[in-house]
């Protein structure tokens, strides 16, 4: 086996806490949106507030797509949309042992990490503020990074030892 077993389970586990976090970002932003009155359990005070972050303007498309596609672009998603969707696409791409799938695992993470860095700069240095869902999942990204790192270089290893048996017989 090229990948080791505990890889499958840490990833499980890191993609299974980022899709309750996403969801958990959705549930509070469309709640909010329903009643500006509703308090999330992440609200802690004025400067540690979640539904503040998501219900800003950065909180739908990065705050990008509005600015060049339009406020109601299909693409002007919570960002946490965008979030369920990279870990669903970890989760499955991880099921595979195939070189390929371990760069396209490699690649949205550098995606992730690029977006991570830019929503962390917006939230501690424009909003002023810090919103524990958003830097818990920052953190699973970093960790699915090294993770995502760590299987690339199995997978390589493995496909090294597999063409030096080739060569043998």
């Amino acid at each position: 086996m090229a990948v080791p077993g505990w890889e499958r389970g840490a990833r499980l586990l890191l993609c299974a806490l980022g899709l309750a976090l996403s969801v958990y970002a959705v549930h509070v932003e469309t709640s909010k949106e329903r009643d500006a009155s509703y308090r999330a359990m992440c609200d802690i005070s004025s400067t540690i507030s979640c539904s503040r972050v998501f219900t800003s303007r950065w909180g739908r498309g990065f705050g990008l797509v509005a600015g060049l596609l339009g406020q109601h672009s299909l693409i002007n998603q919570p960002n946490s949309i965008f979030g369920i969707a990279f870990y669903i696409l970890q989760i499955l791409l991880g099921f595979s042992n195939n070189h390929l799938a371990g760069m396209a695992l490699l690649c949205s993470s550098l995606v992730s990490i690029a977006g991570s860095l830019y929503l962390a700069y917006i939230l501690f240095f424009v909003l002023h503020d810090f919103c524990v869902v958003c830097v818990s999942t920052y953190l699973l990204n970093f960790a699915l990074l090294f993770l995502n790192y760590k299987r690339l270089g199995y997978l390589n290893q493995a496909g090294q030892n597999h063409t030096a048996k080739a060569k043998r017989q």
